[in-house]
């Protein structure tokens, strides 16, 4: 009887990656064929990621995948499938999206618009610690 892996989400045709290195850093792609143990190919034809061979070690694997991709499917094939399972609204859904997105704005914010941040997140935090004072009177 075989185990179950500890594991969930593993480097197969179809998965859904994030690319953490080079000129496309933050965009999603999906493998389109597995070269060997250290590189595969990727492909983001809806996300501007050309097709290209990636090694593992600056691919973030997702829990996303594009079901029944064929093996080394060509940019065509694989823009059809993305669009059929509607990858990218998922990923642009997803927390972990969310996150980065919100990360990416507040590394663009200046000064002013931090103390502005702050000051409103203050008042937001008065107005809770009121409404809950009056809710438990």
């Amino acid at each position: 009887m075989p185990r179950e892996s500890n594991f969930a989400r593993f480097v197969e045709v179809g998965r859904v990656v994030l690319l953490k290195a080079g000129p496309h850093t933050g965009h999603i792609a999906v493998i389109s064929e597995i070269i060997d143990h250290n590189r595969a190919i990727v492909d983001g034809p809806t996300t501007g990621v050309p097709r290209q061979a990636f090694p593992y070690r600056h691919l973030t694997l997702t829990s996303l995948t594009v079901p029944k991709l064929p093996r080394n499917a060509g940019s065509g094939t694989v823009k059809k499938h993305l669009e059929k399972a509607d990858i990218v609204s998922k990923w642009e859904s997803s927390a972990w999206a969310k996150k980065r997105a919100a990360a990416a704005k507040r590394r663009t914010l200046t000064d002013f618009e931090r103390f502005q941040v702050i000051v409103h997140k203050k008042a937001r935090r008065d107005k809770v610690r009121k409404v809950l004072k009056a809710a438990k009177a």
